[in-house]
């Protein structure tokens, strides 16, 4: 795992990329946010889709939810970024579509457009 650390508009974001997977249940989303905060004073993430397991974007493991509402309780901001483009689920596809209309998550294509969402949430 590789942290970077991106100043905009006040905020400081956490930028993760790597080759393993880091997320791969409830518990190491919330380590991760939580090393994140008291290591980098850093409650906005901005993480490579490759980094999260696959049972994320299966909605009906639960995963996504339960990881997204930890964040919510302890206001941690993500954004992933990486290719949805394989994705056929029409659930998944409605729950990206809503996220990114709020502040809290996003998925994106780009680190600079997570940078950019993460940057100006408010």
């Amino acid at each position: 795992m590789h942290i970077t650390t991106h100043t905009q508009n006040g905020h400081t974001i956490c930028i993760v990329d790597g080759t393993d997977k880091i997320i791969t249940d409830t518990g190491s989303a919330l380590s991760l946010a939580m090393d994140l905060q008291y290591q980098h004073n850093c409650n906005r993430i901005a993480i490579d889709k490759s980094l999260i397991c696959e049972d994320f974007f299966i909605l009906s493991t639960g995963l996504a939810g339960e990881i997204l509402q930890k964040f919510t309780n302890y206001h941690i901001k993500m954004a992933i970024y990486g290719d949805y483009s394989r994705y056929t689920s029409k659930p998944l596809k409605d729950f990206i579509y809503e996220s990114n209309k709020g502040n809290q998550f996003f998925f994106v294509e780009t680190k600079e457009l997570a940078l950019e969402k993460l940057a100006n949430a408010k």
